[in-house]
């Protein structure tokens, strides 16, 4: 049987980008349900028919409904454990959880003065003490990751895994809002945004045409 996934729009939805690029770049075969966000209440009556939490995104197997995007990408790792979502070795993967849980947790400063939003036009804007200290934690982060792993490979822990999805947002929001980065940084955004499955959903979310006012204001 295969997984659905909902999803809000993809030039915004910067939680439903998470588990809709683990799982596709795991290789993991799911339908893909779109629900535009902050449309009106038809739309989210369909998003509380599927998740009494109301919020995307939200995976769906069979008769089980998972919400919340860190949640997803657990069941999936235990779900399809030969995917390599998760890094093999055990203290690689207590490392992985640890920084995804970090952005799920954190990061408030930067998630609502540079919000996902493919559409905006590269450009700077100013940016609070406190969004320039997430900036600077999540490029120490991936410094720390690059310096231990990169002989394995171009991503955080070598190959592509979950820590990498929950990071590919920011990539977005670095590129959209011109952040100056470290060299490190740079190239692990560069590897990124090559990847086939990030390249698919910015591709996506580019040739959407839903816009929310709320988020073309800055």
């Amino acid at each position: 049987m295969t997984v659905k996934l909902v999803i809000g729009n993809k030039n915004y939805s910067s939680w439903s980008m998470r588990p809709w690029l683990a799982l596709r770049a795991a290789g993991i075969s799911f339908e893909e349900i779109v629900i535009p966000l902050y449309t009106g209440p038809a739309d989210k009556q369909r998003i509380l028919d599927f998740s009494p939490a109301g919020k995307v995104p939200v995976l769906i197997d069979g008769d089980l409904i998972v919400w919340d995007s860190l949640a997803i990408i657990e069941y999936a790792a235990e779900r399809f454990p030969d995917a390599g979502l998760w890094p093999s070795d055990p203290a690689l993967r207590a490392h992985a959880r640890s920084i995804c849980a970090e952005m799920h947790a954190g990061f408030a400063a930067l998630r609502s003065e540079c919000g996902m939003n493919l559409h905006r036009a590269v450009r700077a804007k100013p940016l609070s003490a406190a969004a320039q200290a997430d900036i600077a934690r999540i490029q120490q982060i991936w410094s720390e990751c690059r310096q231990r792993h990169g002989q394995h490979g171009p991503f955080l822990f070598g190959a592509f895994c979950a820590a990498d999805a929950f990071y590919a947002p920011v990539v977005h929001r670095f590129r959209t809002y011109d952040i100056a980065v470290n060299d490190e940084a740079r190239s692990y955004m560069a590897a990124m945004i090559a990847h086939p499955a990030f390249q698919e959903w910015t591709t996506a979310g580019l040739a959407e045409s839903w816009m929310i006012d709320k988020f073309e204001n800055d």
